[in-house]
């Protein structure tokens, strides 16, 4: 059995991003990698190969050929090999639903028994590529994985809820999305980046996957936050109350102020 891990190359989560004049965040000079959630993923996929459960791990990311630097990192934790679709002038055009149907195209001629994915990425925060992908494909999800293990026909996740953690078992092949506690990613060593560059990294243009990329999602404008106002100091535990009620916070709480 193989593993898809499809990964997003985001400003590195330490690195701070400001909103400029046109409201675009610049990432000229800004240190990149790969998104956390992604990064929890592969390692899970990883681990998943160790134990003798998979056979392959496979990286993948749509994007410039900028976007080959994160897949580098991946192979340097030991992905097996990596696949670019390089979408070229249309990155601007990629949605959530773009990328998931990218990802269907190419795994149209291709056999994989699990697409290990992170839950959203830190850039966008919507988290909608697995669930999108599960539907093109007609398989079974489990979205916000903090545990996963092989059951006897197909996976056993554990997946945050509203209510707490549910226990999901999906049956064959199955798209799961990552939380940051379904493992914790291992440490790249120099020989290993030196290894990576020898692993296999393939380049696809988009175009030959037959997808015609039209944006569903449209940001109208980018902004930085509000500056946070300062706060207040009160006297006593009724001050404490008043002030919280004046705010309303007890509004839905079912608790009376």
């Amino acid at each position: 059995m193989n593993i898809l891990v499809p990964i997003k190359r985001v400003v590195d989560p330490n690195v701070r991003v400001r909103v400029n004049a046109a409201g675009v965040i610049d990432t000229t000079g800004l240190k990149m990698s790969i998104n956390p959630f992604d990064e929890c993923a592969l390692e899970k996929a990883l681990q998943l190969r160790e134990a003798g459960v998979a056979g392959q791990v496979t990286v993948l990311t749509c994007g410039p050929a900028a976007c080959q630097d994160v897949l580098r990192t991946a192979l340097a934790m030991g992905a097996d090999d990596a696949v670019l679709i390089d979408t070229a002038d249309a990155t601007p055009l990629l949605d959530s639903y773009g990328v998931a149907r990218l990802l269907q195209a190419y795994m149209a001629t291709r056999e994989y028994g699990l697409v290990l994915c992170g839950k959203q990425a830190i850039d966008d925060d919507i988290g909608g590529v697995a669930a999108m992908l599960a539907g093109l494909l007609d398989w079974p999800q489990a979205l916000d994985a903090s545990a996963l293990e092989i059951s006897a026909d197909g996976w056993q996740a554990s997946c945050g809820d509203d209510s707490g953690t549910a226990s999901w078992a999906l049956s064959g092949p199955s798209v799961v999305s990552a939380d940051l506690r379904l493992a914790e990613p291992r440490r790249v060593s120099l020989p290993n980046i030196v290894k990576a560059k020898q692993k296999p990294l393939a380049v696809l243009d988009y175009r030959t996957l037959g997808v015609e990329l039209a944006p569903l999602v449209k940001t109208d404008a980018l902004s930085e936050p509000p500056v946070r106002e300062a706060g207040i100091r009160v006297s006593s535990v009724a001050a404490l109350i008043d002030a919280l009620a004046a705010h309303e916070v007890f509004n839905n709480s079912e608790v009376a102020a």
